[in-house]
C-alpha cells in the first residue's frame, strides 16, 4: 500500500468517524475463523453499524486531533472497529452479542462522549436504543390525551347506564 492509498484511508476514516451522537467500539478478533468473522460482520450489518478491520497506525492517525484521540491508547494487536454515527447503543449491543457468541472476539473498549473500557461498553449495550426511547416518549405523550378522553366519555356513559337501568325497573314493575 503506497502513501497515497494510506492517506485516502486516513481521510475516509476521519470522515466516517465524525460522530453525531454515535459511538465507536474497538475489538480484538484474533483467532476468529473466517466463518465466525463473517457472522460477526453480519451481526453488525443487521444492527446497521459499520464494521471494518483497520491498521492501528492508520486509525491512530485518523483520530489524532479529534475527540476520538483517547482511542489511540487501545490500539494494540489486531483491531476491528465498529461504529454508528448517530446511535451509541447499536454498536455496543452488537459487539457484546458477538463477544458472547465468539470467545475470540474480545471488546477492547470504545468511545461515547469519553473513553470506555469493556465494562462500560457492556453497560452501554444495556441502555435502550434511540428508537426505543422515542417510542416510550411518544407513548407518554399520547397517554395524557387518551386518559382525558376516557374521563370525558366516562360520565355520560355512566349516566346512560343509570338511565337504562331505571328504564328496565319501570318496565318490569
Amino acid at each position: 500500500m503506497n502513501r497515497t492509498e494510506k492517506q485516502q484511508i486516513i481521510e475516509s476514516l476521519k470522515g466516517e468517524l465524525a460522530l453525531e451522537g454515535g459511538a465507536v467500539i474497538l475489538a480484538d478478533f484474533k483467532g476468529l475463523t473466517v466463518a465466525n468473522a463473517e457472522e460477526v460482520r453480519r451481526e453488525f450489518r443487521a444492527a446497521e453499524c459499520s464494521y471494518r478491520v483497520v491498521k492501528n497506525t492508520l486509525l491512530e492517525r485518523a483520530v489524532r486531533g479529534t475527540d476520538l484521540e483517547p482511542l489511540a491508547s487501545l490500539l494494540e494487536g489486531p483491531t476491528a472497529i465498529a461504529y454508528h454515527r448517530t446511535d451509541p447503543v447499536a454498536p455496543a449491543k452488537a459487539a457484546v452479542k458477538c463477544s458472547k457468541e465468539h470467545k475470540q472476539f474480545e471488546i477492547k473498549g470504545g468511545f461515547f462522549e469519553e473513553l470506555l473500557d469493556a465494562v462500560n461498553v457492556d453497560a452501554l449495550s444495556k441502555m435502550p436504543s434511540k428508537d426505543e426511547l422515542r417510542s416510550k416518549l411518544l407513548a407518554t405523550m399520547l397517554a395524557a390525551p387518551q386518559n382525558l378522553l376516557r374521563l370525558m366519555l366516562a360520565a355520560p356513559q355512566r349516566m346512560l347506564l343509570v338511565l337504562e337501568s331505571r328504564k328496565r325497573q319501570l318496565e318490569e314493575g
